[in-house]
């Protein structure tokens, strides 16, 4: 099975141990994602966050790891406002048990914020590699519709 490719959105003030915890994951058998990067500090050469959005558009998907000053971040909500515009898939995960954790600025209020455990992990990663799966083979079966149109008079 090939590795999802994932960008880890966190609260670098509160939560950067479990951006350490999910990159712990990501090396062990049965987490079938690699971590191209994870929320960081902008440096003054980063207009308008650029180096985020290439990560995130590179991404597969984006990991949210929400904990309890979450919807503080304006990193965290800007984040997720560039996965949305890239069309990048996220997913909003429970950083914290004993904490009342908060979403991003941004999510919608119905989207689910899933508890962090191996089972739901691994679940929502291969949603993710089905769901690319069958997009590919629906743009394949239009081209190959568009091409056909196209030899016949």
């Amino acid at each position: 099975m090939s590795h999802v490719r994932v960008f880890v959105s966190f609260d670098l003030d509160h939560d950067a141990e479990l951006y350490d915890m999910i990159l712990a994951q990501s090396g062990t058998a049965g987490f079938d994602f690699a971590v191209l990067g994870g929320s960081e500090r902008s440096g003054g050469g980063d207009v308008g966050g650029e180096r985020a959005r290439s990560r995130i558009r590179e991404a597969d998907q984006m990991l949210v790891l929400c904990g309890e000053h979450t919807e503080a971040s304006i990193r965290m909500a800007d984040e997720l406002r560039i996965a949305k515009e890239e069309e990048t898939p996220y997913i909003l995960l429970w950083g914290r048990r004993e904490l009342m954790c908060t979403k991003p600025i941004g999510a919608k209020p119905a989207e689910g914020m899933f508890s962090w455990t191996k089972e739901i992990l691994q679940d929502q990663i291969g949603l993710t590699l089905r769901n690319e799966r069958t997009d590919a083979q629906a743009k394949s079966a239009r081209a190959d519709a568009q091409a056909r149109k196209g030899l016949t008079p």
